[in-house]
């Protein structure tokens, strides 16, 4: 039975150095979990009166789903917006025969899009301007998010007892593949690694947030005091700078496990997953002051551990019984930690025999990303390029004063009888075209 030992040789320091990043992430996830729970349904009072806006961009394959789902809600008083953002592939005509159905849906067309913006945000933009004004919630979700029916109740009432400007939710995140399995879950396994939530929610300064861009619920009163989407109109990873720019303009965010409320599948496959996470990489782990030190740490404390096991089993380099049982340890930590959260959050167990692999796939997006960006190669995506230098840094979002918006708001819509829907099915499918279209 290895047990440990000093390190004397290189091979045993190495150990050691892997043993202690697996540490890292384990001990703050430990700590993590309790603080970070699915909020319970309440559902007092009155229905909030929410306007929940979808961008949709060539998202015929999924969208009639989104609004499906999204009708079933309960204990709200909804209007559902879909900007049309150009689409080609028959997008407008699914959300206008859903708004001929039902009256609390509202199809609009995008303007084009300025130059210096990013086509979600000025979607989202344009969304918010566009709603209905008497509406106190603004709700943004992507079209490739399925809403449970009590979802908006439950996320309106926490948003509430928090009494926070911004609630950022973590939809359960489906997956077909597994590359998917192995890559996507590890935005839990960032957030809850390495960002210490009862902190960040005492702590009110930028560096603190977190979000997830897929669900986004704020206060109107709270989005304008920001300047809106304005205050991040270039950046590609709204998820973190958009409760970046929330908190630097003095307002409160916060995030909760939405996993029993929301499910999202972000991609399909390993190319849409490489190119997905490698859009906006740049503005988080990939930033030039992050990425080595994300290497390092995940590097020697996840991905490496298991393959330099089988090494030393296979004979290729020559382990010492200390060093056999601190990678163990390591190795254990890491599988350990990424199982909990697949049972905390539902997430696939296949993912977790693959995190090394996962974690490999992971770091190789950041480098790709940073690479690019540093020989001034645009970021790709949804048929659109966007200049390096026009993406912000993640912490240097202007604090500004609210912008108000040139374009025209939506008057107050005639009361309408909802019509009624049968309860949409909560789930995901892993056929492509059928679920949740990549984003």
């Amino acid at each position: 039975m290895p047990t440990f030992a000093p390190p004397e040789t290189a091979l045993d320091w190495l150990a050691w150095a892997c043993l202690a990043c697996a540490a890292l992430p384990a001990a703050l996830t430990a700590l993590n979990l309790p603080a970070f729970r699915s909020p319970r349904r309440r559902g007092n009072g009155a229905p909030p009166r929410v306007s929940l806006l979808i961008p949709a961009r060539n998202e015929a394959g999924g969208i009639g789903e989104c609004l499906h789902a999204a009708l079933s809600s309960e204990g709200v008083d909804l209007e559902v917006v879909v900007l049309d953002d150009h689409s080609t592939d028959g997008t407008a005509e699914i959300v206008a025969e859903a708004a001929r159905e039902d009256g609390r849906v509202r199809l609009e067309q995008a303007p084009p899009l300025p130059a210096g913006w990013c086509g979600k945000q000025w979607a989202c933009r344009t969304l918010a301007a566009r709603a209905d004004r008497s509406r106190e919630l603004l709700c943004f979700i992507d079209a490739d998010v399925r809403l449970a029916p009590h979802a908006l109740r439950t996320l309106c009432d926490e948003r509430a007892r928090r009494n926070v400007g911004l609630l950022g939710g973590f939809p359960r995140e489906a997956c077909g593949t597994a590359t998917e399995a192995a890559v996507i879950p590890l935005i839990h396994f960032v957030l809850l690694g390495f960002l210490p939530i009862a902190a960040a929610r005492r702590l009110r300064g930028p560096a603190w947030a977190a979000g997830c861009g897929q669900l986004f619920l704020t206060t109107r009163d709270a989005y304008e005091a920001v300047g809106g989407h304005d205050a991040v109109k270039s950046s590609l990873h709204d998820g973190l700078t958009l409760p970046r720019a929330y908190r630097a303009a003095g307002q409160t965010t916060d995030v909760v496990d939405a996993a029993d409320l929301a499910v999202c599948r972000m991609y399909h496959g390993a190319s849409e997953t490489f190119a997905g996470l490698a859009k906006n990489a740049t503005e988080g782990v990939a930033a030039p002051g992050l990425i080595g030190f994300f290497t390092v740490v995940l590097g020697l404390g996840q991905a490496a551990p298991l393959p330099l096991l089988i090494a030393g089993a296979l004979g290729a380099i020559t382990l010492s019984n200390g060093s056999i049982a601190a990678l163990l340890a390591a190795a254990g930590l890491s599988f350990g930690t990424r199982a909990a959260l697949a049972l905390s959050y539902r997430q696939p167990w296949l993912g977790v025999a693959l995190h090394p692999f996962g974690v490999a796939f992971f770091l190789a997006v950041q480098w790709y990303a940073l690479g690019r960006k540093l020989l001034g190669k645009p970021a790709a995506w949804r048929g659109r390029s966007y200049s390096p230098d026009l993406v912000p840094a993640p912490d240097a979002v202007p604090r500004s004063e609210p912008t108000r918006s040139p374009l025209p708001t939506a008057p107050r819509p005639r009361e309408l009888r909802p019509t009624h829907r049968p309860a949409a099915s909560f789930s995901a499918s892993s056929r492509p075209g059928v679920s949740a279209p990549a984003r």
